[in-house]
């Protein structure tokens, strides 16, 4: 990567990260739509395609009450730690055709636990306006520090601690599968982005319907695009 364009995104993220809030602004009461948002990527001729699919439930019924998506040409190439400016143009895209207004958004992704606590769920939050939190299916390492493994046991978790800061959450959404990994996006506190994330997970799946519908949405949009 250009030293000069590593120099530009570090700097556009750490002057983001003095404006993170890892507690509520909000109450319970007021969370009535909670959105879910997941990427997929494919090439196509040479040319990177990505799409952003967003589902919009009903915090009550767990209904799909909206949904959305935008596919177009992948401009920000793929740079470790920076995906956030790869992925951020195909989020606000595909928000701007919502007919709803979110209050939570929930990526599949990771929001503070990041080397700079400047995940997609985190960055995102500064363009959205709304409270977020990141549900990832996978750990990344971050200064080579692991996870310690939540008990068997629905809605056990354990802090991920890295210098002696908590940057995230391992948690058992069910028995028996792997654990996902919860991090504050912004606006909210990590108990509210756990408890969110526990709401929204059924027995089918380990994650939350709200992520896991728009996973299943890109995969469809992507299948679609490549059947052509």
């Amino acid at each position: 990567m250009n030293n000069n364009l590593e120099r530009e995104l570090q700097k556009v993220q750490n002057d983001l990260r003095s404006k993170i809030k890892l507690n509520n602004t909000f109450s319970s009461e007021e969370v009535v739509l909670v959105a879910g948002v997941d990427l997929a990527y494919w090439t196509e001729d040479n040319t990177d395609y990505a799409v952003c699919c967003i589902q919009v439930l009903d915090y009550q019924t767990k209904q799909v009450i909206d949904k959305a998506e935008y596919t177009g040409i992948v401009e920000f190439p793929y740079i470790s730690g920076y995906l956030a400016f790869r992925e951020l143009p195909f989020v606000l895209k595909a928000v701007e055709r919502l007919e709803s207004i979110p209050d939570v958004y929930m990526f599949d992704g990771n929001g503070y636990l990041h080397s700079r606590h400047m995940g997609i769920a985190t960055q995102a939050s500064f363009e959205l306006g709304k409270p977020t939190v990141g549900v990832a299916k996978t750990y990344l390492k971050i200064n080579n520090v692991d996870f310690t493994m939540p008990e068997n046991k629905v809605g056990a978790f354990e802090d991920i601690v890295i210098e002696d800061e908590v940057y995230g959450r391992v948690l058992r959404s069910r028995l028996d599968v792997k654990p996902i990994f919860i991090s504050c996006g912004n606006w909210i506190d990590l108990d509210t982005a756990t408890n969110l994330t526990m709401h929204f997970v059924e027995q089918d799946s380990r994650l939350p319907v709200t992520t896991r519908f728009a996973d299943l949405a890109t995969h469809e949009v992507k299948r679609r695009y490549q059947n052509k």
